[in-house]
């Protein structure tokens, strides 16, 4: 993998590349449509092709693991040809997952042991079995395995805990380097920093995961429920220590203006399950603002969802029939409003890079966080 910077924005830290991986180029910045399962819910590939345009696609390790499972991934030859995305793919460790699944995991030096959600069958996730599951899914972009640790969290455990993610990385730095593919073609690993919102926690991890001189590297641990200046202070914090030639990547992040802000400090990669749920709850978000589609003032406006956005069911279907479809409870409601919601994450992004290349990112921003979140 190979990343060109291709330009800066001359009033904040902002930054336009493209990363280049064995399934094709991703301009950044960039949003990542959440594929857990090996599907991005309710949306098929084609949608994502043709009107989300979305470039990369995310799986989940966890989920993976336990089904399919890897003997039918491995048959299929892996998750490209599983799921039919031809474009990049970048799974998470799972490391995300097992913090969830705090009642019945346990972690200790050797790995993270945890009962599968869908039978209560033990398993142990370590550092190389992590990679090994990775290299079987085939992803082009695969995540270390981590403990993201919860907020608030006390200092000492914080502490600890970024101590053994650190020698987690240098196991499955180890690991990745003695292995191959299962495809033919490469796959690139994304060490993590962590460190909780303690700043010369963060400092010590941003400094480690520098030193390891990987292709790429992600910022976690900063969408567990802090508020969103810690965020942003911590992001800036990391930013200006990750290497320039690298692109960063703000793992679970977030709101519209989220992903705004971090782009202005220097992040280049993002994802969230927020535009596909909350979609599924009938929340839209617009070039003008949010809809909630539920409401009664929705009922009689046969305007399209978003006639500035493009796209096919965005300018295709009115507010008035989405809403009927939420109330009857018809499952064509919930995707199309994920289609349009993750069309709009990608066109915000695609709008920012336009705007980081032509110098004008800061004006445009300050504008756009305002109008993107206001509630109509």
């Amino acid at each position: 993998m190979t990343f060109d910077l291709v330009a800066h924005d001359p009033q904040t830290k902002a930054r336009a590349g493209v990363v280049h991986t064995a399934h094709g180029a991703i301009e950044t910045p960039i949003f990542m449509p959440v594929g857990t399962a090996g599907t991005v819910k309710a949306v098929q590939q084609r949608d994502l092709t043709n009107d989300v345009q979305a470039q990369i696609i995310l799986g989940n390790t966890y989920h993976l693991y336990l089904r399919p499972g890897l003997d039918i991934l491995r048959q299929a030859g892996g998750l490209h040809k599983f799921n039919g995305w031809d474009r990049p793919i970048l799974t998470d460790s799972g490391g995300y997952q097992v913090y969830s699944l705090s009642n019945t995991r346990k972690i200790k030096e050797e790995g993270v042991k945890f009962r599968s959600h869908i039978d209560g069958s033990q398993h142990l996730f370590s550092p190389e079995g992590v990679m090994d599951i990775q290299r079987t899914i085939g992803a082009d972009i695969i995540m270390a395995f981590d403990e993201c640790t919860p907020w608030p969290c006390e200092y000492d455990y914080a502490r600890r805990s970024l101590d053994m993610t650190h020698r987690w990385l240098t196991r499955c730095i180890q690991r990745f380097d003695s292995t191959e593919g299962h495809y033919g073609y490469e796959q690139t690993l994304f060490p993590i920093v962590q460190g909780s919102t303690f700043k010369d926690l963060r400092i010590k991890s941003a400094e480690f995961i520098a030193e390891q001189q990987r292709e790429g590297n992600a910022i976690g641990g900063l969408s567990v429920g802090e508020p969103a200046e810690l965020m942003y202070e911590m992001t800036e914090l990391v930013c200006d220590i990750l290497p320039p030639d690298k692109p960063r990547y703000l793992m679970g992040v977030g709101t519209p203006a989220n992903i705004l802000e971090n782009i202005a400090l220097g992040v280049d990669m993002f994802d969230c399950v927020m535009p596909t749920r909350n979609a599924r709850n009938g929340m839209l978000f617009t070039t003008q603002g949010i809809i909630n589609i539920t409401n009664k003032k929705w009922a009689t406006d046969f305007e399209p969802i978003d006639a500035e956005l493009g796209g096919y069911v965005s300018t295709f279907y009115t507010r008035a029939y989405v809403r009927h479809l939420f109330q009857s409870q018809e499952m064509l409601g919930p995707q199309i409003a994920s289609i349009h919601n993750l069309t709009f994450y990608l066109w915000l992004v695609k709008q920012a890079r336009a705007h980081i290349i032509a110098g004008t990112f800061r004006e445009w921003k300050e504008k756009m966080v305002k109008q993107v979140m206001t509630r109509l």
